[in-house]
């Protein structure tokens, strides 16, 4: 009896790639540190470095302080609310940056070898998750170690990031096809991305904005996750559902789109390439 069109394997074959996924992806964290001395260990030691700076300079420096309700936190807390802002920014960062050239730095998966290309938006994804969640670590370490407790609601955090990482792989698919038919899209999105930093609430909660800009705000993908990533680390609320609800509804309607646009595109990588 023949397969239907509708199987999950015959319309995403990920699923049974999945052991190749993980090795590809370990290999390519193990691949990224090949040649220094210190190798795996700067995956840890780079994400406690910056926290360690970010703690001393906006504590120690400029003495600033996270307003918020009318009220003034302390400048430590200030670090680690910027650093939860930044740690969601380079999990994009990472993973949107190398996706334009993924096709084009691995032309013998394209040309020469019968391969899952489909596979490498998430390898790379997954390879991008690892360090956010030693990021994570060095956090929610530090977090323990400055006020002797942790919120219980930290539990939540991996629903808040799931929809965010389906939204990341959808935009990776679509940006790795992209990329193989427009070299400059590489440089627009290394662009896109810094300026996705200031215009998301890293340096300043989003309350901080001006009523007129609240919508238009909310339209920032990164807004939603950083500030939610805050309520149940720092503040130790509980998730807005219904908001990650509609999330991830969008999240993956992008990703069936960024998929089955990757498909399409993927059928004249060869000749492209």
């Amino acid at each position: 009896m023949a397969a239907s069109p509708l199987a999950p394997s015959s319309r995403i074959p990920l699923w049974q790639h999945r052991q190749l996924i993980a090795t590809l992806a370990w290999r390519d964290v193990l691949g990224r540190y090949r040649g220094s001395a210190g190798g795996l260990v700067w995956s840890l030691v780079t994400p406690i470095l910056m926290l360690a700076v970010y703690t001393i300079v906006f504590s120690g420096i400029f003495r600033a302080r996270w307003s918020q309700g009318g009220g003034a936190a302390d400048p430590v807390d200030y670090a680690l609310q910027l650093f939860v802002g930044l740690v969601i920014h380079a999990l994009a960062a990472e993973c949107l940056m190398r996706a334009p050239t993924l096709m084009i730095t691995n032309v013998s998966y394209v040309k020469r070898v019968v391969f899952p290309l489909e596979a490498l938006p998430v390898i790379n994804l997954f390879a991008a998750v690892f360090h956010f969640v030693l990021s994570l670590v060095v956090l929610l370490t530090f977090y323990l170690a400055v006020h002797r407790s942790m919120h219980l609601t930290v539990l939540w955090l991996p629903l808040i990031i799931l929809p965010y990482a389906i939204l990341l792989a959808g935009v990776s698919w679509l940006l790795a096809g992209l990329g193989v038919y427009l070299r400059d899209i590489s440089q627009v999105t290394g662009l896109l991305i810094t300026i996705l930093m200031f215009l998301s609430p890293i340096f300043y909660p989003a309350s901080a904005l001006p009523d007129e800009f609240q919508t238009i705000f909310q339209f920032n993908p990164l807004t939603l996750i950083i500030e939610q990533s805050r309520a149940v680390i720092i503040d130790g609320k509980m998730p807005d559902f219904m908001a990650l609800s509609i999330y991830t509804v969008v999240a993956l309607v992008l990703a069936a789109v960024g998929y089955r646009a990757f498909q399409v595109m993927k059928k004249g990588f060869a000749d492209v390439l």
